[in-house]
């Protein structure tokens, strides 16, 4: 219920996000990130599937009753 949801919300992050950011543009710090094009979206994804796992975890969290929750 939590990461297949999640999994493709990340998809969609990362076709919108680099529909408009080119990855070799970025920076961490002010630094160049020296990574590849694929590591860079590599991470972002994982980054988004983390994020939207938690937005999907603390949603299935809020629905359960109070008593479900203080078994």
């Amino acid at each position: 219920w939590i990461a297949w949801p999640a999994f493709l919300v990340a998809g969609l992050l990362e076709v919108l996000v680099f529909a408009f950011v080119d990855p070799q543009d970025l920076h961490w710090f002010g630094q160049d990130l020296n990574l590849s094009r694929q590591a860079i979206y590599t991470l972002a994804f994982f980054a988004f599937w983390v994020l939207a796992m938690v937005s999907s975890a603390l949603t299935a969290l809020l629905g359960l009753s109070s008593a479900e929750v203080n078994r």
